[in-house]
């Protein structure tokens, strides 16, 4: 019966995922995208697809190996979880490297500035859109498939320390314990004989029973090379745990406030006075930044001619004053755009009010005060797990693990569904973590998802951050879950083979990535709890600040 459930939870699991990512792209597209850029269109559908894949498959591969207690359970539950990770492994980094940039510079190769982001790097040579995109895309390829090589070739070994113990009970085989995992029985060994102790609480030891201690053997090392696959998805996890990391830190603590102030600060009814009051300011942004728009588009395009005509003498000399131009330049358009998004999400609450009021959905501000009460409990749930479990060794108490465990006992389905919402969870705060940072110091170029205003460019951008986190997020969960997936087979991988790596096992080992993670955590909630609402830079102040270049540059 249990492998019915697995058989159709896949092609269900697989079903919503599509209708999720075709709604998505249809609700949230640009018009100027609607019969257009297909090629994107596909590659991000897939790519929402894989993602959700990847962290979906942590419970159907705890589900798969139910009751196989850490043995040889690649077929435990019938389905083959050794090779359906070999697939995400090598999808991954396929869609990560090669399909999400490709697209990307396809869509954007008729921009004049594919590469730049200022109007000191024009690009002058035109080409057709594929051949300019496969020429980005080789380097890519080349830059990648170096590192991938060499990182393989020097880092691709896992010591991992074992230690052997005698089974007092019976005295029927000897067992061996490779990080706390069953790893190999003598073929004499009966399951049975071991009473006192359930065969999932063995698979999981955190210390051997008292009962053994006498029977120890010297710790030992087993030293092995990893195989391809199983490295690759070790070295993604460990790039893409810099991002989640600091994203996932910020959103975790972003994603539920920005919930709860959607409820505060939602659209309210206005008498005439506050109505004229706030007419009047959102026009004087409207003209503000209207001013600002015109004195970029006129900056670049002098710059732009400017540029050209540098000649290889001079190059060298003015070298790092261009720097240091396209640097504020680039700044300026960073809170020209930051400044564009918040007016507009303010002239969208504005019309919500006024001339929009009967398109307006009055449940959405309530809709969000009830998802921001739970990401609050899951957020607090999540960072309690790290504090009692992850951090101390051993762990104080198991708490989530004996939750999922008592709802597996009572209905197996539930624990499931309980652990598929903590993965998911945090791939929606390295979103949010992602955006929030970009809209607070205008690091990078903001790629917000709105209904009916988002760019293909913004698409491909979060599913390839998603992608990015998916892997650690697995990793981190089945840590931070470790005896609720003791025997499933990525336990077998990241806990075993690809945490005890040359030079990333040190990463993982020391929980510097989940340090950084709580770090910074921490410090988001006291920079929110100062300043709790996202505010435009100043539209007058960048007018001026523009201004005051041209002037000193003529």
């Amino acid at each position: 019966m249990g492998d019915v459930i697995l058989y159709i939870s896949i092609p269900v699991a697989l079903g919503i995922l599509l209708i999720g990512g075709i709604y998505l792209i249809i609700n949230y597209q640009h018009p100027d995208d609607k019969n257009e850029a297909w090629i994107p269109k596909l590659v991000v559908l897939i790519g929402f697809i894989l993602a959700g894949v990847t962290v979906l498959m942590l419970p159907l591969d705890v589900a798969n190996n139910k009751g196989c207690a850490g043995f040889d359970s690649a077929l435990c539950g019938g389905l083959n979880m050794a090779l359906m990770w070999d697939i995400v492994f090598w999808a991954v980094p396929v869609w990560v490297f090669f399909m999400i940039p490709f697209s990307t510079f396809y869509y954007e190769a008729d921009d004049g500035m594919l590469m730049a982001g200022t109007s000191y790097s024009p690009n002058p040579v035109k080409k057709s859109r594929l051949a300019e995109a496969a020429c980005y895309q080789f380097f890519v390829i080349l830059i990648v498939g170096v590192i991938f090589g060499v990182t393989y070739a020097l880092a691709s070994y896992s010591a991992i320390p074992v230690r052997e113990f005698a089974i007092p009970a019976a005295g029927l085989g000897k067992i061996t314990l490779m990080n706390s995992n069953v790893n190999t029985i003598t073929p004499q060994y009966d399951a049975g004989a071991l009473l006192p102790f359930q065969t999932g609480q063995l698979s999981n030891m955190q210390q051997p029973p008292s009962a053994w201690i006498a029977f120890m053997g010297p710790e030992d090392t087993i030293t092995l090379q990893v195989s391809l696959s199983n490295f690759y998805g070790g070295l993604m996890a460990w790039l893409g745990w810099f991002l989640l990391a600091v994203f996932g830190g910020i959103g975790l603590a972003a994603l539920p406030l920005d919930l709860i102030l959607a409820f505060v600060h939602r659209p309210r009814h206005m008498d005439a006075v506050e109505f004229a009051e706030a007419q009047l300011s959102l026009r004087e942004r409207v003209n503000e930044l209207v001013d600002v728009g015109e004195l970029l588009k006129v900056e670049r395009e002098e710059n732009a001619s400017s540029g050209t005509q540098t000649t290889a003498l001079s190059a060298f000399s003015l070298n790092k004053e261009t720097r240091k131009a396209a640097k504020e330049e680039r700044q300026a358009i960073l809170g020209f755009k930051q400044a564009v998004f918040l007016m507009e999400k303010d002239v969208s609450d504005f019309r919500a009010v006024s001339d929009n009021y009967e398109n307006y959905n009055p449940l959405i501000p309530y809709i969000s005060i009830v998802l921001g009460f739970f990401a609050v409990i899951i957020s607090f749930l999540w960072i309690l797990q790290i504090i009692v479990y992850v951090f101390p060794n051993p762990p104080w108490i198991p708490f989530l693990n004996t939750y999922f465990l008592w709802f597996d006992s009572w209905f197996g389905l539930f624990g499931i569904l309980s652990v598929a919402l903590f993965t998911v969870y945090l791939l929606f705060c390295a979103v949010k973590g992602c955006f929030k940072f970009g809209l607070r110091f205008m690091f990078f170029k903001l790629h917000p998802m709105e209904v009916g205003k988002t760019y293909m460019s913004s698409f491909m951008f979060n599913i390839g951050l998603v992608l990015l986190c998916a892997l650690p997020v697995v990793q981190f969960c089945q840590d931070a879950f470790s005896e609720y997936c003791a025997s499933a087979t990525i336990r077998q991988i990241f806990g075993v083979q690809i945490k005890y790596l040359t030079f990333f096992g040190w990463f993982w080992n020391n929980n510097f990535f989940v340090y950084c993670f709580t770090i910074l955590f921490g410090l988001t909630v006291l920079y929110l709890a100062c300043r709790p609402r996202d505010q435009a830079a100043n539209g007058q102040g960048l007018r001026d600040r523009l201004r005051s270049r041209r002037s000193s540059t003529s």
